[in-house]
């Protein structure tokens, strides 16, 4: 077996009479385009067998991008696979703004929901490869948009895992599975990037052989490993350091107990035409509006500082996300009030294993974890 597929996560898609322009807004929904058409270029170029698009295809569920988005996929000389993110369907129902929750599979019959009745679907991609999509946007009893999985997915997967014979699963989901950030179930803010129920989503994988999972949500260049299932986030295009990623896979049939050894490589969109310096402008962008979530992310576990205090050190932590959305981090806050700084530096890249753009994985066969 040998795949290479692409990954380009939180396209946000916006057409120009849509983009939506907020004062604190960290997405800049005018490069979605022209991003996503760069690294489709570059895809078309290595002879990808598929692309997977794990939600947050549009700003805000826009009919009018979904539908953008389902004709530009249709043109690829590869075929893609998506799922739906909290953005693209921010209502149960649809609101006249948005399309609703329903309405999802139908923009994408060709990418992975035949079944326009399913939100969830299991596809046999290439020999031997198989990929589940599933839907992660659940609605509470107040119609509030949470990341979760409902029983009846849970019980549908797990029959579709105990019917899997091919020797490769791929998952994608929107909300994360394996936590991605130092405490991230500690903090309200955290929380709200994973799936409320991942823990029981894991031990599926876990049972049935599920080792790789490719998420979004976050924004965030990480590789995350819990139990044998790693969850590969990728950050948005539409925001620093505007990444994408190219999975290579190869396993020898001469040799099955050799396992499959995947490489992920990591780019980046760093200019586009009206935009020569995008990555420096996206990173200043981001530093400018990192104010309120590190005030948040300080006056919350497990730091608890005094809003006063937290309010004075956050200017310090102005290029923070930035450097964790890069991936890969060298952080040092020497001037920092200890133990927080001493808890700020553990998300520095010399604490991550495996690295967070490029990376080598082992997977072990997937017949024997299946017996567990």
């Amino acid at each position: 077996m040998h795949i290479r597929f692409g990954v380009v996560s939180d396209p946000h898609i916006a057409i120009p009479s849509t983009v939506w322009d907020h004062p604190s807004r960290f997405h800049l929904g005018e490069v979605s385009i022209p991003a996503l058409e760069q690294v489709l270029q570059h895809f078309a170029q290595l002879e990808l067998d598929f692309l997977l698009l794990p939600g947050d295809l549009t700003q805000h569920g826009e009919p009018e991008n979904h539908a953008w988005l389902a004709e530009r996929l249709s043109q690829l000389p590869f075929p893609a696979y998506v799922v739906p993110g909290n953005h693209d369907v921010p209502h149960l129902l649809a609101d006249g703004r948005s399309i609703g929750l329903a309405d999802f599979p139908h923009y994408y019959r060709a990418f992975g929901y035949e079944d326009e009745q399913a939100l969830d679907y299991s596809r046999v991609l290439l020999p031997g490869v198989r990929l589940i999509g599933l839907n992660s946007n659940d609605f509470d009893a107040q119609g509030h948009l949470v990341g979760g999985l409902q029983p009846e997915q849970l019980t549908w997967l797990e029959q579709e895992l105990v019917a899997a014979g091919e020797d490769l699963v791929l998952l994608m989901v929107h909300h994360n599975v394996v936590e991605h950030l130092r405490g991230q179930s500690l903090h309200s803010w955290g929380q709200r990037y994973m799936l409320r129920n991942a823990s029981q989503l894991r031990r599926l994988l876990q049972t049935y052989g599920v080792q790789l999972v490719f998420t979004g949500h976050l924004h965030m260049q990480h590789i995350a490993q819990r139990n044998r299932v790693y969850d590969i986030t990728t950050g948005s295009l539409v925001s620093f350091p505007h990444p994408y990623r190219v999975i290579d896979i190869q396993s020898k049939p001469s040799d099955p107990e050799a396992g499959i050894q995947v490489n992920i490589e990591s780019y980046r969109v760093t200019s586009l035409p009206d935009w020569p310096h995008l990555q420096e402008f996206s990173r200043e962008w981001m530093g400018q509006r990192s104010q309120p979530l590190m005030v948040k992310f300080l006056t919350s576990s497990p730091f608890h500082l005094p809003l006063e205090q937290a309010e004075a050190l956050a200017p310090q932590l102005r290029y923070f996300w930035a450097e964790l959305a890069a991936g890969d981090p060298e952080l040092h806050f020497p001037q920092f009030p200890q133990p927080a700084g001493r808890f700020l530096q553990r998300f520095s890249r010399s604490f991550r294993c495996p690295p967070d753009n490029c990376a080598q994985l082992h997977l072990q066969p997937r017949r024997k974890l299946s017996r567990v």
